[in-house]
């Protein structure tokens, strides 16, 4: 290996350990706990290095974003192998309300934090958010092809009328610890009925 190509190495060594204690302080103390005084301290370079890979908070936020819609997306593609339409609208749920659950802090900055961060990840369909909300486009269709909803009901509509339902529910969770009284299971299983053959059977 060149000294060139070692050099980069070890300058992407230094920027994964860089967002790696970076996450750990958001999932400890939450975004506001996240400092270049802390990072430094913690990962113990000086925050001149630091600022060698990142140019700000901002950008390591950016940074940690992407990295936390990867793991949301990875959480929800293997339901997009599900053959039954019904079934997979209820794995697809259960993993997006399950990844916000137990990756509260993660999710608070993917979607409660800064709006400029998650329209970061929703510029194009080739981005993580548009590759996340393919998963949802390519239910509804698989869902409408299985009449368990009608041609009639458009698919962007519904697919995003889906993400705001389930965005809706982690986030009354992660804020209101008395509200919503219904367990998520039964939520889960109103949600699902709602876009499926309910749907179907009210336009039809």
């Amino acid at each position: 290996m060149g000294s060139v190509e070692r050099r980069e190495r070890q300058k992407a060594e230094v920027r994964t350990a860089i967002l790696r204690v970076a996450r750990e302080l958001v999932v400890r103390e939450g975004f506001a706990g996240l400092t270049m005084r802390k990072l430094a301290e913690a990962i113990e370079y000086s925050p001149a290095a630091i600022y060698l890979h990142f140019k700000s908070r901002d950008d390591i936020a950016r940074a940690l974003c992407l990295q936390g819609f990867e793991a949301l997306l990875a959480r929800l593609e293997p339901a997009a192998h599900e053959p039954v339409a019904a079934r997979r609208l209820r794995v697809l749920a259960e993993a997006y309300v399950g990844f916000g659950l137990e990756h509260p802090e993660t999710y608070r900055l993917l979607f409660m934090t800064d709006p400029e961060y998650t329209t970061d990840i929703f510029r194009s369909p080739e981005d993580s958010g548009g590759r996340a909300f393919q998963v949802l486009t390519g239910l509804v269709e698989a869902l409408k092809r299985q009449g368990e909803v009608a041609d009639t009901v458009s698919t962007v509509p519904l697919a995003e009328f889906l993400w705001g339902a389930l965005h809706g529910l982690v986030s009354l969770k992660l804020t209101c610890p008395i509200f919503p009284t219904s367990s998520v299971d039964q939520l889960l299983e109103t949600l699902t009925g709602l876009c499926s053959q309910g749907s179907a059977k009210r336009t039809s």
